[in-house]
């Protein structure tokens, strides 16, 4: 009889987490601290930051080709290259993302290596609404994935946010549960993507793509 086989041990995930509200109460950056204090609890280690952080003027190529990609943009590439996946906590602003965000990801997607391709992110939302925020994520999916990054089916969007919370957690029981048991299930995937080769094959299988066949979005190595 063969003897069990150990388990393998791996260093933990790096997880780039930040709001991308501005507003120093916002119910998006507490939705973002909540994240990153469970992240940590299932041993991940967590880079939260603040929007600010990531600061850019309006995109403009004649400023790019005056001046180069804006400091703000630099360092967002920094933290996804350097971490293994992100998580995005983002308000609503007239049913779609707010325009600052997808300004700097416009931004930092003109930096070679692009460094969306290929990271895994996870999309979530509060807002005062009845529907939390949703509509944004939906908006926010579309650049995402164009430029590659493996987008967790699973969003979380937290409704009627200013009475939701209860100190550092969601209020209901119910819903603070699926809000951890969606973070533990993405955490599983983007883990499961850096140290098991096969499951890059079956995600871009899952999105209808060719494996073998580069995506126009991408620029060649």
């Amino acid at each position: 009889m063969s003897e069990p086989s150990a388990k393998v041990s791996h260093p933990p995930l790096r997880v780039l987490v930040f709001s991308a509200s501005p507003r120093t109460d916002s119910f998006n950056t507490k939705l973002a601290r909540l994240a990153a204090k469970h992240l940590v609890t299932l041993g991940a280690t967590v880079d939260l930051a603040p929007i600010r952080d990531f600061d850019v003027p309006a995109y403009d190529s004649d400023v790019e080709a005056r001046a180069g990609i804006p400091a703000g943009a630099q360092e967002l590439k920094r933290r996804l290259s350097e971490d293994d996946a992100f998580v995005i906590v983002s308000p609503e602003y007239n049913a779609s993302m707010p325009g600052s965000l997808k300004n700097l990801i416009d931004w930092t997607s003109r930096s070679r290596p692009q460094p969306f391709h290929e990271r895994h992110g996870l999309l979530l939302s509060a807002s005062p609404s009845m529907g939390g925020g949703n509509r944004g994520l939906w908006a926010l999916r579309v650049p995402l994935e164009h430029l590659g990054a493996r987008v967790f089916p699973d969003m979380f969007s937290l409704a009627m946010a200013h009475k939701a919370f209860s100190g550092d957690r969601i209020g209901d029981v119910a819903l603070q549960h699926r809000f951890e048991k969606n973070l533990e299930a993405f955490l599983s995937l983007a883990e499961a993507a850096k140290h098991y080769p096969c499951i890059k094959k079956a995600w871009v299988e899952f999105l209808g793509e060719s494996p073998g066949h580069p995506a126009d979005r991408v620029e060649a190595s």
